[in-house]
C-alpha cells in the first residue's frame, strides 16, 4: 500500500468505537491517534501533523459538522482529507458533510473492505496534492504560493502600493561570449542564488527572470509597511553580496561582476496574467516601466542604484541618497527627478 505509515486521527465520542477503529487502521499499516470529541480533535490537528481525519458526526461539545466548518476556515487544515464515519441517517446529512469538505462518508458499522479502499484513495489524493504544493513552492515565490492557497487562482489584477526593482548584470552579453555556455549557466545559477537570498530576506518576490535580468516587487501579493525601504535594503544587500562574490572571482583570476539596480515606488496593478492553462504572477504600470528605465540609466549615471522621487520620499532620510536632477526617460512625457543611493560604508 502506497501510503502505509500515514498518521490518522480518529474522532469519536464512543470509546469502543475508537478502540475498534484504531485497531482496524493499524492492521492496515497506519498509525492511529484518537480524540473523544470535536473540540479535542481540532486541538490535536492544530498541534500535531496528521494525514487524514476519521470523523464521527454526533459528539458532545463540538459535533462533526462543527469540525468540518472549522477546518474550512483554517488554511493550514482545509486540505486535510476527512472521512466521515457515522450512524446518522439521511441523504441530507451526507450531502451536508460533502458540501463542508468531507472527502467521503462511511455508514456505521463500517465495512472493513470499503474502509481499506477509501483510506487508500483519500491518502493517494493527499499525496498528489502535497506534491503539487511542493512543485508550486519550487516554481513560485512563497508569497505567491500562500496567496494562491488563501485566495485561489483567478486571472486579473488589483491596484496596490508597491515598489518595483529591476536588476541586471552589466556587460553580460560580452562576458557570455568569452566563456563556454556551461560556465555562463553556472554563473547565472550562482547569481540567482545570491540575488534571491537578498531579495527574499527583505520581503521581495521575483516576478520575472530573463537571462541576467530580474524584476522584483515589494508589497504584493502580501503588503509591506514600507516597500520602498525594503526594496532599497534589498538593493544594498545585493551589492554587498556581489562584492563578496567578486573577491572569490578575482582570486580565481576571473573578472568581477557589476550589477545595476533601478527602483520605483507607487501604484501598480499586480495579479495573475496569462491563460487558465499557464499563468504567472506579475505587475504592470508606469512605475514598472520607470524602474526598468532607472536600471538602464545606471550605466549612463555611473551609479549602482537609482531610485525615483516617490521612493526617495518614502525613505524619509533613512537611507542616504544623492539627487541627480531631472531626467527625460523614453516613454514618459515629463522629466523625472532621480536619486542615487549612496554606497554603504
Amino acid at each position: 500500500m502506497a501510503e502505509q505509515g500515514a498518521r490518522l486521527l480518529i474522532a469519536d465520542d464512543n470509546k469502543v468505537n475508537r478502540l475498534l477503529m484504531g485497531r482496524s487502521v493499524e492492521l492496515l499499516g497506519y498509525r492511529a491517534s484518537v480524540a473523544e470529541n470535536g473540540r479535542v480533535a481540532l486541538a490535536k490537528l492544530r498541534e500535531e501533523s496528521f494525514d487524514l481525519l476519521l470523523l464521527d458526526i454526533e459528539m458532545p461539545e463540538m459535533d462533526g459538522f462543527g469540525v468540518l466548518e472549522a477546518l474550512k476556515q483554517e488554511p493550514a487544515l482545509r486540505d486535510l482529507p476527512v472521512i466521515v464515519t457515522s450512524s446518522v441517517e439521511g441523504v441530507e446529512n451526507i450531502v451536508r458533510c460533502i458540501e463542508l469538505g468531507a472527502e467521503d462518508y462511511l455508514a456505521k458499522p463500517v465495512n472493513q473492505v470499503l474502509l481499506k479502499a477509501r483510506l487508500a484513495s483519500s491518502l493517494e489524493k493527499k499525496r498528489l496534492r502535497d506534491e503539487q504544493k511542493i512543485l508550486l513552492k519550487r516554481f513560485a515565490a512563497s508569497e505567491v504560493a500562500q496567496d494562491l492557497q488563501d485566495s485561489g487562482f483567478a486571472l486579473g489584477g488589483r491596484r496596490v502600493e508597491a515598489s518595483v526593482l529591476f536588476c541586471d548584470i552589466r556587460g553580460f552579453t560580452a562576458l557570455s561570449e568569452k566563456q563556454p555556455p556551461e560556465e555562463t549557466i553556472e554563473l547565472l545559477n550562482i547569481y540567482y542564488t545570491l540575488m534571491f537570498e537578498a531579495i527574499e530576506s527583505n520581503g521581495g518576490i521575483v516576478t520575472l527572470m530573463i537571462g541576467d535580468g530580474l524584476m522584483v516587487v515589494f508589497g504584493a501579493p502580501q503588503p509591506l509597511a514600507n516597500p520602498a525601504l525594503n526594496a532599497v535594503q534589498a538593493a544594498q544587500d545585493m551589492l554587498a553580496i556581489m562584492d563578496q562574490f567578486n573577491l572569490e572571482r578575482e582570486a580565481a583570476g576571473k573578472p568581477g561582476i557589476r550589477i545595476g539596480i533601478g527602483i520605483a515606488t507607487g501604484e501598480i496593478i499586480a495579479g495573475y496574467a496569462g491563460t487558465q492553462q499557464r499563468a504567472t504572477y506579475t505587475c504592470i504600470g508606469d512605475k514598472v516601466n520607470l524602474a526598468a528605465r532607472l536600471e538602464a540609466h545606471t550605466k549612463a549615471a555611473s551609479c549602482d542604484v537609482l531610485i525615483d522621487a516617490d521612493t526617495h520620499h518614502a525613505l524619509a532620510g533613512s537611507v542616504p541618497a544623492n539627487p541627480l536632477g531631472p531626467v527625460q526617460f523614453k516613454g514618459f512625457s515629463q522629466t523625472m527627478e532621480i536619486y542615487a543611493i549612496a554606497p554603504q560604508g
